[in-house]
Protein backbone atom coordinates (compact mmCIF):
# COMPACT_ATOMS: atom_id res chain seq x y z
CA UNK A 1 0.00 0.00 0.00
CA UNK A 2 1.32 3.71 -0.99
CA UNK A 3 1.85 6.16 1.71
CA UNK A 4 -0.07 8.88 -0.43
CA UNK A 5 -3.37 7.85 -1.62
CA UNK A 6 -4.67 11.30 -1.70
CA UNK A 7 -1.70 12.83 -3.82
CA UNK A 8 -0.36 11.97 -6.92
CA UNK A 9 3.23 12.20 -9.10
CA UNK A 10 3.80 13.56 -12.29
CA UNK A 11 7.34 13.14 -13.89
CA UNK A 12 7.59 16.04 -16.53
CA UNK A 13 9.18 14.48 -19.79
CA UNK A 14 8.32 17.04 -22.47
CA UNK A 15 10.73 19.54 -22.22
CA UNK A 16 11.92 19.96 -26.31
CA UNK A 17 16.09 19.84 -24.24
CA UNK A 18 17.81 22.45 -26.97
CA UNK A 19 20.60 23.26 -25.15
CA UNK A 20 21.05 19.86 -23.71
CA UNK A 21 20.69 18.75 -27.46
CA UNK A 22 19.32 15.22 -26.41
CA UNK A 23 16.28 13.89 -24.66
CA UNK A 24 17.13 14.86 -20.89
CA UNK A 25 14.57 11.72 -19.46
CA UNK A 26 16.82 9.24 -21.51
CA UNK A 27 20.35 10.52 -20.33
CA UNK A 28 21.91 7.35 -17.71
CA UNK A 29 23.28 8.13 -14.66
CA UNK A 30 23.75 4.71 -12.45
CA UNK A 31 23.03 2.63 -15.30
CA UNK A 32 19.42 4.14 -15.80
CA UNK A 33 17.53 6.91 -17.50
CA UNK A 34 16.79 9.62 -15.63
CA UNK A 35 12.59 9.42 -15.70
CA UNK A 36 13.40 6.14 -14.31
CA UNK A 37 15.12 7.07 -11.80
CA UNK A 38 12.40 9.35 -10.59
CA UNK A 39 9.63 7.33 -11.65
CA UNK A 40 11.39 4.47 -9.34
CA UNK A 41 11.93 6.94 -6.29
CA UNK A 42 7.59 7.84 -6.39
CA UNK A 43 6.02 4.69 -7.37
CA UNK A 44 7.42 3.67 -3.64
CA UNK A 45 4.86 6.71 -2.55
CA UNK A 46 2.03 7.33 -4.64
CA UNK A 47 -1.02 5.09 -5.64
CA UNK A 48 -0.92 7.29 -8.74
CA UNK A 49 2.06 8.03 -11.07
CA UNK A 50 1.86 9.88 -14.19
CA UNK A 51 4.81 10.05 -17.00
CA UNK A 52 3.59 13.37 -18.18
CA UNK A 53 4.46 14.38 -22.41
CA UNK A 54 7.17 12.46 -24.20
CA UNK A 55 8.27 9.30 -24.75
CA UNK A 56 9.42 7.06 -21.42
CA UNK A 57 11.97 5.16 -21.20
CA UNK A 58 11.43 1.33 -21.67
CA UNK A 59 10.87 0.00 -18.25
CA UNK A 60 9.74 2.94 -16.68
CA UNK A 61 6.72 2.55 -13.73
CA UNK A 62 3.65 4.67 -14.43
CA UNK A 63 0.94 5.89 -16.63
CA UNK A 64 1.67 7.80 -19.67
CA UNK A 65 -0.36 11.01 -20.72
CA UNK A 66 0.14 13.24 -23.64
CA UNK A 67 1.22 17.30 -22.95
CA UNK A 68 -1.82 18.99 -24.10
CA UNK A 69 -2.04 20.44 -27.36
CA UNK A 70 -0.51 24.19 -27.60
CA UNK A 71 3.24 26.16 -27.34
CA UNK A 72 5.55 23.93 -25.81
CA UNK A 73 6.49 25.45 -22.15
CA UNK A 74 7.17 24.12 -18.90
CA UNK A 75 3.54 25.31 -18.14
CA UNK A 76 2.28 23.00 -20.89
CA UNK A 77 3.27 19.60 -18.64
CA UNK A 78 1.99 21.06 -15.40
CA UNK A 79 -1.45 21.51 -17.01
CA UNK A 80 -1.09 18.09 -18.78
CA UNK A 81 -0.05 16.78 -14.91
CA UNK A 82 -2.68 18.52 -13.29
CA UNK A 83 -5.44 17.63 -15.41
CA UNK A 84 -4.68 13.86 -15.99
CA UNK A 85 -4.43 13.40 -11.94
CA UNK A 86 -7.27 12.11 -10.17
CA UNK A 87 -6.00 12.72 -6.82
CA UNK A 88 -6.80 15.99 -4.92
CA UNK A 89 -3.02 16.81 -4.82
CA UNK A 90 -0.29 16.23 -7.60
CA UNK A 91 3.35 16.79 -6.98
CA UNK A 92 4.93 17.48 -10.10
CA UNK A 93 9.17 17.30 -10.76
CA UNK A 94 10.48 18.07 -14.18
CA UNK A 95 12.61 15.11 -15.61
CA UNK A 96 16.11 17.27 -15.34
CA UNK A 97 16.47 17.43 -11.43
CA UNK A 98 18.31 14.13 -10.97
CA UNK A 99 18.79 15.04 -6.74
CA UNK A 100 15.42 14.57 -6.13
CA UNK A 101 15.31 12.73 -2.49
CA UNK A 102 12.37 10.74 -0.39
CA UNK A 103 13.34 13.44 1.81
CA UNK A 104 12.66 16.34 -0.11
CA UNK A 105 9.27 14.94 -1.44
CA UNK A 106 8.17 13.85 2.29
CA UNK A 107 8.87 17.52 3.35
CA UNK A 108 6.69 18.61 0.38
CA UNK A 109 4.12 16.34 1.52
CA UNK A 110 4.10 17.41 4.73
CA UNK A 111 3.12 20.41 4.16
CA UNK A 112 -0.09 20.12 2.21
CA UNK A 113 -2.30 22.02 4.42
CA UNK A 114 -6.14 23.78 3.68
CA UNK A 115 -4.48 27.44 3.27
CA UNK A 116 -2.52 26.69 0.15
CA UNK A 117 -3.22 26.11 -3.50
CA UNK A 118 1.12 24.74 -3.65
CA UNK A 119 3.65 23.89 -1.24
CA UNK A 120 7.12 24.73 -3.32
CA UNK A 121 10.58 25.29 -2.58
CA UNK A 122 12.60 27.86 -2.47
CA UNK A 123 16.21 28.81 -2.39
CA UNK A 124 17.59 32.13 -3.77
CA UNK A 125 14.30 32.02 -5.97
CA UNK A 126 11.33 29.72 -6.54
CA UNK A 127 11.35 25.61 -7.87
CA UNK A 128 8.01 25.51 -9.07
CA UNK A 129 8.99 22.33 -11.04
CA UNK A 130 9.42 20.20 -8.11
CA UNK A 131 6.26 20.94 -6.49
CA UNK A 132 2.99 20.17 -5.18
CA UNK A 133 0.21 21.39 -6.52
CA UNK A 134 -3.54 21.24 -4.98
CA UNK A 135 -5.44 19.99 -8.23
CA UNK A 136 -8.64 21.71 -7.68
CA UNK A 137 -7.36 25.27 -7.16
CA UNK A 138 -3.73 25.25 -9.20
CA UNK A 139 -5.44 23.41 -12.42
CA UNK A 140 -7.97 25.64 -13.49
CA UNK A 141 -5.53 28.49 -13.40
CA UNK A 142 -2.63 27.01 -15.12
CA UNK A 143 -4.90 26.13 -17.46
CA UNK A 144 -6.26 29.43 -18.30
CA UNK A 145 -2.89 31.23 -18.00
CA UNK A 146 -1.57 28.48 -20.93
CA UNK A 147 -4.39 29.88 -23.04
CA UNK A 148 -3.55 33.18 -22.90
CA UNK A 149 0.04 32.66 -23.95
CA UNK A 150 1.53 33.42 -20.41
CA UNK A 151 3.46 30.52 -19.58
CA UNK A 152 5.36 31.45 -16.93
CA UNK A 153 5.84 29.58 -14.00
CA UNK A 154 6.28 32.47 -11.45
CA UNK A 155 2.81 34.19 -12.85
CA UNK A 156 1.43 31.14 -12.01
CA UNK A 157 2.55 30.95 -8.49
CA UNK A 158 1.36 34.64 -7.72
CA UNK A 159 -1.88 33.62 -8.56
CA UNK A 160 -1.87 30.60 -6.05
CA UNK A 161 -1.26 30.48 -2.43
CA UNK A 162 1.80 29.39 -1.37
CA UNK A 163 3.00 27.46 0.91
CA UNK A 164 7.18 27.91 0.56
CA UNK A 165 9.51 24.96 1.96
CA UNK A 166 12.51 27.01 2.23
CA UNK A 167 15.72 28.01 5.03
CA UNK A 168 16.32 25.46 7.73
CA UNK A 169 13.45 23.19 6.54
CA UNK A 170 14.67 22.88 3.18
CA UNK A 171 18.32 22.16 4.69
CA UNK A 172 16.57 19.59 6.91
CA UNK A 173 15.39 17.35 3.75
CA UNK A 174 18.13 17.97 0.81
CA UNK A 175 18.81 22.05 0.66
CA UNK A 176 19.44 23.26 -2.91
CA UNK A 177 21.87 20.16 -3.75
CA UNK A 178 18.26 18.30 -3.74
CA UNK A 179 16.96 21.05 -6.09
CA UNK A 180 19.92 20.89 -8.86
CA UNK A 181 19.36 20.59 -12.41
CA UNK A 182 20.93 20.00 -15.64
CA UNK A 183 20.25 21.57 -18.69
CA UNK A 184 23.38 21.88 -20.50
CA UNK A 185 26.02 18.89 -21.06
CA UNK A 186 28.51 20.97 -19.24
CA UNK A 187 25.96 21.06 -16.65
CA UNK A 188 25.40 17.11 -16.76
CA UNK A 189 29.28 16.62 -16.36
CA UNK A 190 29.50 18.26 -13.68
CA UNK A 191 26.77 17.30 -12.10
CA UNK A 192 27.95 13.49 -12.49
CA UNK A 193 31.63 14.47 -11.02
CA UNK A 194 30.33 16.04 -7.61
CA UNK A 195 27.50 13.35 -7.42
CA UNK A 196 28.00 11.14 -4.13
CA UNK A 197 29.62 7.91 -5.41
CA UNK A 198 26.59 5.92 -3.39
CA UNK A 199 24.56 7.46 -6.42
CA UNK A 200 27.07 6.06 -9.11
CA UNK A 201 26.98 2.46 -10.40
CA UNK A 202 28.63 0.03 -8.05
Amino acid sequence: MSRFADTAAAVLLGGASTRMGCDKARLEWGGRALATRQAELLAHDFDELLLVGGEPPKGTPGRAVPDPEGEPSSLRGIVGALEAAHAPWVFVVATDMPALTHELVLGLVALRSADADAVVPRTDRPQPLCALYRRAAAAPVARERFERGEPTLRGLLDALRVTWLEGADLDRVGGPDALANVNTPAEWQAFRAAAPPREEPA
